[in-house]
């Protein structure tokens, strides 16, 4: 056969499975990147390799390994997108999220498309398009029950629970809460995978803090007071390998004191959130700061909450 550059063609160049795990381990470094310092220390990096890792397709190959490296370099698409939206370029990160769910179609891998729908709503969510969001959300929950992946199913309906607390809907937010805490406890002892293995306790944590945070916002400051604990444990649990994590939740901690008038416990996590959020390439991270300031806007008489308010100003937001 003699074809003309299909990957069944001859002439295309072999691709065995330590090309596959090259690969994968070339996404594993850079993702580990971008939890460690925020999107924009691999964004470009990621987007460098890409072709290479497309050119790949056209090579020639077993079944099993196509298969994979589909899955590796949808992958590949999956963190692009994540980092484009972690840099603040969404529709450069929709383009790449798009791509990585055909190729996930393509591996047949249902883990990898429920963690693409998961991301992607989180975009949406990001920049307050509540219901595009769980849309997105709820096609991820379709694929995460195809997977058989407990885990994916969990971080699905944290995020669900973040989106309808983001519409006031207390009831269905904590439903969902109680939902992720038991589709976890499901999950325990399964090895995750890669693209998902960052939602262990401590995330779990961080979100039912979310959730609560986002209910204290617009709902009732006294839902803050129920989160103060997860976002404690969390931040505990955060060690320099997931920096921005840590800098997300302490955002979320200094904006609920603020919120419940705990100013001087509010100005102390302020400065921590202010100071991580400035050691990341992660403008999301520093646009998030605009929740403690709003925050600190409800006392504009008290010095302290001026000075939230100003180092939140001074930091680029």
């Amino acid at each position: 056969m003699t074809g003309s550059g299909g990957r069944d063609d001859p002439r295309g160049a072999r691709v065995g499975l330590a090309d596959v795990r090259r690969l994968e381990d070339a996404v594993a470094e850079l993702r580990a990147r971008d939890y460690r310092r925020g999107g924009g220390s691999c964004r470009e990096d990621i987007e460098a390799q890409l072709p290479g890792a497309v050119d790949l397709l056209s090579g020639t190959m077993r079944e099993a390994v196509m298969v994979r490296l589909c899955t590796a370099v949808a992958d590949m698409y999956n963190l692009a997108g994540w980092t484009n939206f972690d840099e603040d370029h969404p529709e450069a990160a929709l383009e790449a999220f798009a791509r990585a769910l055909e190729l996930a179609v393509e591996g047949g891998s249902n883990g990898l498309q429920a963690n693409i729908h998961y991301r992607t709503g989180r975009l949406h969510l990001h920049y307050g398009a509540v219901d595009a969001a769980l849309a997105e959300f709820a096609q991820g929950q379709e694929s995460a029950l195809l997977a058989h992946s407990k885990l994916a199913q969990a971080i699905l309906s944290a995020n669900q629970a973040w989106a309808c607390a983001m519409k006031a809907d207390v009831p269905a937010a904590l439903a969902h809460l109680r939902r992720a805490r038991a589709e976890f406890a499901a999950a325990e002892g399964v090895e995750p995978e890669p693209w998902a293995a960052f939602f262990g306790v401590t995330d779990l944590a961080a979100m039912i803090g979310t959730v609560h945070a986002e209910l204290a916002q617009v709902v009732d400051v006294r839902h803050g007071r129920a989160g103060i604990p997860a976002l404690t444990d969390a931040i505990a649990g955060y060690g320099p390998d997931m920096a921005r994590s840590r800098s997300l939740t302490v955002i979320w901690l200094a904006t609920v004191h603020a919120l419940n008038g705990d100013l001087d416990v509010a100005a102390e996590a302020g400065r921590e959130a202010i100071e991580l959020a400035g050691s990341l390439r992660s403008p999301r991270t520093r646009q998030r700061l605009r929740t403690l300031s709003a925050a600190a806007h409800r006392f504009p008489g008290d010095s302290r909450a001026r000075e939230i308010i100003e180092r939140v100003g001074h930091s680029g937001q």
